[in-house]
Order: C-alpha cells, then structure tokens, then sequence
C-alpha cells in the first residue's frame, strides 16, 4: 500500500463537514482534559497546520494527557517516546540491522515512523539524540545510512517538558525550538474543572476508554482545506511586521526566524479554519503571537535581569505594533463605493 507523504492531502470540505470533523476531535479530547478549551483548539490548529507542539508546564497538569488525548481521538499510527539520558538518535530514527538469511542489512524503522510521534519530557535527552528529531520534523522525512524515507501524513511531534526541573536536563537548542511551532502552557484548572476532574478521573482514567472520532484520511482533509483559506496582504505584511518587531527589539539579541513567519500564517489559517471563516484576520496573528514567536527569541542579559519574560515581550510588540488598515483602497474595501465585502475577505465569484 502507497503511503500518503507530506504533499498528498485533501481538497476543500464544505464548511460545515469541516466543523462537524473538528468540533468531535475538540470534543473527544475534552472527555479528558477539563476546563481547557483554548489550549485543546490550539493543540488542533498547529495539527492542521502541519506544524510540531511543544508543551511546557510544571509537573502534573496534564501536558502528556494532552498529547495522548489528542492522538487517540484520531485513528492512526501513534508512538510514544519517554527521552532519557541514555537514548540513542538510532531509538528515534531508526537503524540498519544485518540479516544473516538474506547477508544483507535491512531498516528498522524508529519511534519516528509514526503519524503522531509523542515526546515525553524531551530536555532529558542528551543534544545529540535531540537533533535526530531535526530532519524529520522539517522535512518529512528520515535519512540513515545514505538513504533517505519518507515520513507519512499527517505528521506531528507532540513533545512535554519541565521548565522548572534542572537536574538531569539538556536546554532545547535554537534550531529544535525554531522546528516546534507554538509552546503552549496547561496551567492549572480552575475551582470547577478540578472538581469535575476528581469526579471524572478518581475512580477511572478516562484516557483509557478515550475512542477514535477521525482517522488520517479525514485529518488528511481538514489539511487540505486549512491549506485554502485565503490571506489578504495587507495580513501577510502585518506577518511580517510582527516578526521583523521581534528582530528589532531593544530587549531581545535573537529574534524570530522566517521559519516563523511562515508558521505564523499557517497556524492563522488553521484558526480561522476553526472558527468557521475561510480568510484570516489581524486578530488570528495577534491571538498567535506569543504562543507561536516567544519561544524562538532569546532576551538581552539586561532583559533577563529586569526578569522579563519572552511572553511578555512579544505581547508589548503586539500591543505597540499598528493593525494593518485599508487607506490604499484595497480590492477589498468595504468603505462606501466598496465592493461589499470585508477587508480581508477572499473575492467571491
């Protein structure tokens, strides 16, 4: 059978096929994680997307339950990594074994070879078992020993970590913390989603009663159809202005890469996906900014001492940053004499 690689996705679904697909994935991850609606949405948008998650939380919030929930509520192939000191990059990609039937060596496919690939805890990992995952989350694909294979779609690497715990960890190096495109924080529930969790989870993990609500072939679908949705120029400049801001900045020595740009309006597309719109809006960037650009920059020493945070950084660049207007009467002015439609709207036919 003929595997579907990165380029091979779905067309355009109706809307309202793409809604029914993506509420009962948000829903289905709900029956597990209580009171955490935008962070389950989000954790969806970077699937459709076509991007990698990084989750950064302390201990026992819930950030490997994320991970989980959302592979299992879609029908396909899933494999989970615990990062320890002692694994080897060939635990994660693969190795070539020799065959004393055939005198021959043949592939052994790793951890990798999965749709959605679960890291747990990845800063345990020593940096040469960490840069396995580079080739593989930006290429799709895997190559050992001069050969190189391609990875399935969808693909996805869900990866947990400690922020708080320093022994027997490794700092995530710029060029892995560049490929994951948002890091996201569970925090703790309120007062009510705690309660419901302890009426929930304390007799019975509901995770493991969790079923399938999609499979890859409809993932493969809602990618197709995030891939269409249209963004106006006026919101790729704004992309742009917004990454450039962090390059610029007083307080920051490295800024975001183009990389992030481009996974900026990705992720956009994939929200405005989810909200029932087929074009983006400013709101979706600036709604994405911290969660997909703070962690790709690197504060000043300075910055570091006066304590501030790369997400606080990136919020008073929002913040500071002008919307994009329409003073140039864009073909999508809805001014009087305008066409009718909103700003960003895409031309209707």
């Amino acid at each position: 059978m003929t595997q579907q690689t990165w380029d091979e996705v779905g067309g355009l679904l109706p809307h309202d096929e793409f809604r029914a697909a993506s509420e009962a994935i948000v829903a289905n991850i709900e029956q597990v994680i209580e009171g955490k609606t935008a962070t389950v949405r989000l954790a969806l948008a970077v699937l459709l997307a076509e991007g990698h998650l990084l989750i950064e939380d302390v201990p026992g919030v819930g950030k490997t339950k994320l991970a989980k929930a959302l592979a299992r509520s879609i029908d396909c192939s899933v494999r989970r990594i615990q990062f320890t000191p002692d694994l080897l990059p060939s635990d994660v990609t693969g190795v070539s074994v020799y065959n004393q039937e055939t005198h021959d060596f043949e592939f052994r496919p790793g951890a990798v070879f999965a749709n959605l690939v679960v890291g747990d805890e990845i800063n345990r990992a020593s940096p040469k078992t960490q840069s396995a995952l580079l080739e593989c989350m930006e290429e799709r694909q895997v190559t050992v020993d001069g050969v190189t294979y391609q990875l399935q779609t969808p693909f996805m690497v869900i990866a947990t970590q400690n922020p708080i715990e320093m022994e027997g960890t490794y700092p995530l190096p710029e060029a892995q913390r560049d490929r994951f495109t948002a890091r996201i924080a569970m925090g703790y529930p309120d007062a009510g989603a705690e309660l419901a969790m302890l009426d929930g989870h304390g007799a019975t993990d509901p995770l493991h009663e969790l079923r399938p609500v999609s499979d890859a072939a409809t993932v493969r679908q809602l990618i197709g159809h995030v891939r269409q949705v249209h963004v106006a120029d006026a919101v790729k400049q704004y992309a742009i202005d917004l990454v450039t801001a962090t390059r610029e900045a007083p307080d920051l020595r490295l800024g975001a890469s183009p990389r992030a740009t481009l996974q900026l309006l990705r992720t956009a597309r994939a929200v405005a996906a989810l909200e029932g719109r087929d074009y983006v809006l400013p709101d979706d960037l600036q709604a994405l900014a911290v969660p997909v650009l703070a962690h790709r920059i690197i504060p000043t020493a300075d910055a570091q001492l006066a304590r501030r945070t790369t997400d606080a950084i990136v919020a008073e660049l929002v913040h500071r940053l002008p919307l994009p207007n329409d003073r140039k009467r864009s073909p999508y002015d809805t001014r009087p004499g305008g066409n009718g439609r909103g700003p960003y709207e895409p031309r209707r036919p």
